[in-house]
């Protein structure tokens, strides 16, 4: 894994992060929609803080909070907001979710979250790595309170999960009145199961837009779909 990660407008530091960059927070951070103009954003467990970046690049909004667990992460996250063109919008704290909820009275327009997966029993040597990638660190629940809290009434929430929990996420958000307005359900390539899903919730019931994203046609032949969407950010593309 590389120690740095560049992209066309910031540079990303993750050596002391346990989840390092990849396609769910590049895509998820792209396809969120920034067309309701947020003044306040919030990227819920930050780790190398590339969510947060990348809304920096692509909106107005004044107010980018992250909050990360994890000490490594968080301290990273805070370095690689302060080296970035829009340090004085950013802002980090080391702080859980549910005590982030407690303590902080402030709505946002706009929350983000690549939350951790895998539910199964297996674990790694790397104590970090599973706090970064197993869900007992911020189960789906605690995730639906957080933004229930502290969302604003016509505010969005953006997520990415495992596809194979797209049915039982959606229902839980709804029992918090939070209904899916679009959907993005990305495969590798056109022939692979659907991996990922991208979700963007409101407080306000409508018909849902379900899309498909193709990343690759063959390896590193990657769709014009996937490029227009990531091209602003990926030195390559």
């Amino acid at each position: 894994m590389k120690d740095q990660f560049k992209f066309k407008q910031f540079i990303v530091n993750q050596n002391r992060c346990a989840m390092k960059i990849g396609t769910d927070g590049v895509l998820l951070g792209a396809w969120t929609s920034v067309k309701n103009n947020p003044f306040s954003v919030l990227d819920i467990g930050a780790g190398t803080g590339i969510l947060s970046l990348i809304l920096a690049q692509r909106s107005d909004a004044q107010q980018i909070e992250a909050i990360e667990i994890h000490e490594n992460a968080y301290e990273q996250c805070s370095e690689n907001f302060e080296n970035s063109p829009w340090n004085d919008r950013l802002f980090c704290y080391h702080a859980s979710l549910l005590e982030f909820v407690e303590e902080v009275e402030d709505k946002f327009d706009l929350i983000i979250c690549n939350p951790p997966f895998y539910s199964e029993d297996y674990k790694t040597d790397s104590k970090a790595r599973d706090l970064a990638r197993f869900n007992d660190a911020m189960p789906f629940e605690h995730l639906i309170y957080a933004v229930a809290n502290l969302l604003t009434q016509n505010g969005l929430f953006s997520v990415v999960i495992p596809y194979k929990e797209e049915s039982r996420f959606i229902e839980l958000a709804s029992t918090a009145s939070l209904f899916p307005k679009r959907m993005l359900n990305v495969k590798g390539n056109p022939n692979s199961d659907i991996k990922r899903s991208l979700i963007e919730f409101a407080f306000t019931q409508q018909d849902t837009k379900i899309s498909e994203l193709v990343i690759e046609t063959a390896r590193h032949q990657y769709t014009e779909d996937y490029t227009n969407l990531t091209k602003d950010f990926y030195l390559k593309m």
